[in-house]
């Protein structure tokens, strides 16, 4: 890789997200926050994250980490490990930050990081979305963004499947 610091300095601790969030706060900046398996990267990935990045100054994104995937998603998943998928997303210009969490859910992230904006797609109503209620009570937003059809990992690894 051409340019590792700029990759690995996106990607955070949940320590170093702690102390990282305290600096944007002291700049003013708003962070928008969201998270996924991101196993492989499409263009459903990529609308989600450039509207999220457009709805705040920082974009942290929350990956789940390699067991976490496998509870969500099978024994066969991830494809990708959980060290390439956050060089994956770190190597976005849009993305500020990368973290790892080992839970099933992001809820604890959500709470540290306090986001102004949650951001989540399409396939989740808000009474679903882990950690809205808690960012809403802070004054933040919470958005949706409309799924691009045709684009998902699970269709992705079925259509790889088929060939």
């Amino acid at each position: 890789m051409k340019y590792p610091a700029l990759t690995h300095n996106k990607i955070l601790t949940f320590n170093g997200m702690q102390h990282q969030v305290k600096r944007w706060r002291l700049l003013d900046k708003t962070i928008a926050f969201t998270n996924g398996c991101f196993d492989i990267l499409h263009q459903g990935h990529l609308e989600i994250l450039s509207q999220a990045a457009a709805s705040g100054d920082i974009l942290v994104v929350g990956i789940n980490t390699d067991a976490s995937v496998k509870k969500l998603k099978g024994k066969n998943r991830p494809v990708n490990n959980e060290s390439f998928r956050a060089q994956m997303l770190a190597a976005l210009a849009m993305v500020d930050a990368v973290v790892l969490f080992d839970e099933k859910t992001p809820l604890e992230l959500i709470r540290l990081i306090e986001p102004d904006t949650l951001i989540k797609g399409g396939d989740y109503a808000i009474e679903q979305i882990v950690g809205a209620e808690d960012v809403i009570k802070n004054g933040g937003e919470v958005k949706i963004i409309p799924l691009v059809k045709g684009y998902s990992t699970t269709a992705l690894i079925q259509k790889i499947r088929e060939l």
